[in-house]
C-alpha cells in the first residue's frame, strides 16, 4: 500500500467477489485497454465498484464547527465516494504502467461499475469537463506512484514503519501542543506496529491512556496537528464494541484537503510555536524511550511534563550534549531547555559530562537501559534513586492514569449496556403503587388497540367521530391489522392473478 495515502492501497489487498463473471469480462476488456498486468483485485474494482464499501469510510460524516460528526448530505457523500474509487483505480493504471487515455477509456465504459463518479460527471457536465477531471486525478495519481512504493510484504510492512519512525524522531514537534501531538502518534505508531502495517484499529481511550494525556487532549492533537500535518487519518470512525480504523501517513500535508473539512489553526507564540532560527533544523530524539515513559504519572500535566521526555529522548540518543544542542534535537526554546535541564538534575536523571549533559546510570530504571556507557554497579540508597512513583507524589499527580483508565471502564461499560438495551429494543419500566407495594405496568406495544377504540365484530372505532374506520381490524390477538381488497380475494380468483403474473414475466423477458 503506498505509504502517503490510505485511500489507496496496494490491489492485492482488495477483497472485491472474484466471480467467473468477473474473471471473463476482464479478460475481454481489459487487455483491450493496453493493462494485461493489472491485479485481479483492481479489475473487480474496475467492473464491479466498490462492493464491500471499503472506499466510503469516513465519506459520509463532517466535522462540524464545534468538534462533533453531522452526516453530510446524500449526494455529497456519493461524490466523495465516487472521487476515492476513481483515485484508487487511476493509481492502479499509473503502476500497471497505463496511460491517461487508457484511464479515461476505462472510467467511461458504461460496463465498468468502478468508473460511474467519471460518467455521471460526463453525462451532467459534459465530456470536457469529464476529461478535465480525469486528468487532474491522473496528475495526482502520477505524483503518488513516483514518490511512494507499494509495500506487499510483511518485512516491508515493517521496513515502512521504521522509516517511518525514523522520520518522526528527526522531525521537530514545536511547543507543547507539538510534543503532545507526538505522544498521540507515538502511542498510534505502538498500534500500527502490533497490528503489522499503517493501518490499524484503535479506540480514543486506548491512545489516550497509552499517550498519557486526557481524550479531549487527545482530540485537539489529532485535530490541529496530526491530521492537517498529514500524519494521522482517521479512516472509520469506531461504533459499539469496534475501535476507529486509522491510518499512519509520512506528514506531508494534503493540499487537497478542503478548509471545511481541516480545521487549521495559526501557531501559538505563548507556546512557543513560532518558527525560530533555534528550531529550524531537524530534531533528534529516541521515540522508544519517550513511548516507554510518557504513560507514567510523572510525566503528566503538572509534573516533568513533555519537555522532560524530549529532553530524556535526545539525550538517550546522544548523550553529552550542550543545551545549545539540546535546543536543535529536542525542539525546546533556550530557556526551557536550561529550565528542564536544572529540573531533571534536581532529581538525578541528569549529570553533566564535560561540557554537556548526559543521563545518569539509574535514570531510567525500570523500562530498561540501553546506554552502552552504563555501569551497572551495587545497587544505590533508595533515597539517592529517583523513583517515577515518588516524582509523581512530590508533583502530586500519582494516580492520574489508573483515575483515567477507571473512567475510561466506567464509560465503556455505560456505554455497551446502552448498546444492548437499543439492540434488544427495551424501554424504561413503568411502575404503579397498589395496596403499599410497587406493581411492575407492562408497557403497550405500538400495534396494539386500546379498549375503547374496539366495537363489537372487530371493527376499530374512529376516536373523534365515533364511527368504525372501513379497512381497519382488531385481530384476535388484540393486534390492529388493515384489510386490503387482496385479502378478500378467493383461491380461484389467486391462482387466476398468479397465472397472469407469470405470463406478463415472460412476455417481458
Amino acid at each position: 500500500m503506498p505509504h502517503s495515502n490510505p485511500s489507496l492501497h496496494s490491489p492485492g489487498h482488495d477483497s472485491a467477489p472474484r466471480t467467473n463473471h468477473s474473471e471473463a469480462v476482464r479478460g475481454s476488456h481489459l487487455p483491450a485497454l493496453g493493462l494485461q498486468q493489472i491485479p485481479r483485485a483492481a479489475a473487480d474494482l474496475i467492473l464491479l465498484g466498490d462492493l464491500t464499501g471499503r472506499y466510503a469510510s469516513g465519506s459520509y460524516t463532517r466535522l462540524s464547527s464545534t468538534g462533533t460528526l453531522s452526516t453530510r448530505e446524500q449526494r455529497q457523500g456519493a461524490a466523495e465516494h465516487g472521487h476515492r474509487v476513481t483515485a484508487a483505480i487511476a493509481c492502479h493504471v499509473a503502476r500497471a504502467g497505463g496511460t491517461v487515455e487508457a484511464l479515461a477509456r476505462m472510467l467511461l465504459h458504461p460496463d465498468h461499475e468502478g468508473g460511474r463518479h467519471a460518467q455521471t460527471i460526463a453525462m451532467r457536465s459534459g465530456m470536457a469537463r469529464a476529461q478535465g477531471y480525469i486528468e487532474r486525478v491522473w496528475a495526482s495519481a502520477l505524483n503518488l506512484v513516483d514518490t511512494t512504493a507499494a509495500v506487499d510484504s510483511r518485512p516491508g510492512a515493517f521496513e515502512s514503519l521504521a522509516w517511518l519512525r525514523e522520520r518522526i524522531e528527526t522531525t521537530p514537534w514545536r511547543g507543547e501542543r507539538g510534543r503532545t501531538a507526538l505522544r498521540v502518534l507515538q502511542a498510534h505508531l505502538t498500534f500500527a506496529q502490533a497490528a503489522g502495517g499503517r493501518m490499524h484499529a484503535a479506540s480514543e481511550r486506548q491512545a489516550a491512556e497509552a499517550a498519557g494525556v486526557s481524550r479531549q487532549t487527545l482530540r485537539q492533537a489529532y485535530r490541529y496537528v496530526l491530521k492537517p500535518g498529514g500524519w494521522l487519518r482517521r479512516l472509520r470512525v469506531g461504533h459499539g464494541t469496534e475501535g476507529s480504523t486509522w491510518y499512519l501517513s509520512d506528514g506531508i500535508p494534503d493540499p487537497a484537503l478542503s478548509h471545511d473539512q481541516t480545521i487549521q489553526c495559526p501557531p501559538d507564540g505563548d507556546l512557543g510555536e513560532w518558527s525560530t532560527p533555534e528550531t529550524e533544523s531537524h530534531a533528534d530524539v529516541d521515540s522508544r524511550v519517550i513511548g516507554l515513559l510518557m504513560g507514567h504519572d510523572a510525566f503528566a500535566h503538572g509534573a516533568l511534563g513533555s519537555s522532560a521526555l524530549m529532553v530524556i529522548g535526545a539525550l538517550h540518543a546522544h548523550p553529552a550534549q550542550t543545551p545549545s544542542q539540546l535546543v536543535t534535537s529536542a525542539s525546546l526554546s533556550r530557556a526551557t531547555a536550561y529550565r528542564t535541564l536544572n529540573r531533571l538534575r534536581s532529581h538525578g536523571l541528569v549529570q553533566p559530562d564535560g561540557d554537556g549533559w548526559a543521563l545518569t546510570p539509574h535514570a531510567l530504571e525500570g523500562i530498561g537501559n540501553s546506554l552502552p556507557e552504563a555501569v551497572t554497579g551495587p545497587p544505590e540508597e533508595p533515597g539517592h534513586q529517583p523513583g517515577w512513583g515518588a516524582l509523581a507524589l512530590a508533583y502530586g499527580t500519582a494516580g492520574i492514569a489508573a483515575a483515567r483508565e477507571a473512567l475510561h471502564a466506567t464509560e465503556r461499560a455505560a456505554y455497551r449496556d446502552a448498546l444492548q438495551a437499543w439492540a434488544e429494543r427495551r424501554r424504561p419500566a413503568q411502575t404503579q403503587v397498589q395496596q403499599g407495594r410497587t406493581v411492575l405496568v407492562p408497557a403497550l406495544r405500538a400495534d396494539e388497540v386500546p379498549a375503547h377504540w374496539q366495537a363489537p365484530g372487530g371493527a376499530v372505532l374512529d376516536p373523534v367521530t365515533g364511527f368504525p374506520v372501513p379497512g381497519w381490524q382488531v385481530a384476535t390477538d388484540g393486534h390492529l391489522i388493515l384489510l386490503s381488497p387482496s385479502d378478500q380475494l378467493t383461491y380461484a380468483e389467486l391462482a387466476a392473478a398468479h397465472t397472469q403474473a407469470l405470463h406478463e414475466w415472460e412476455s417481458a423477458a
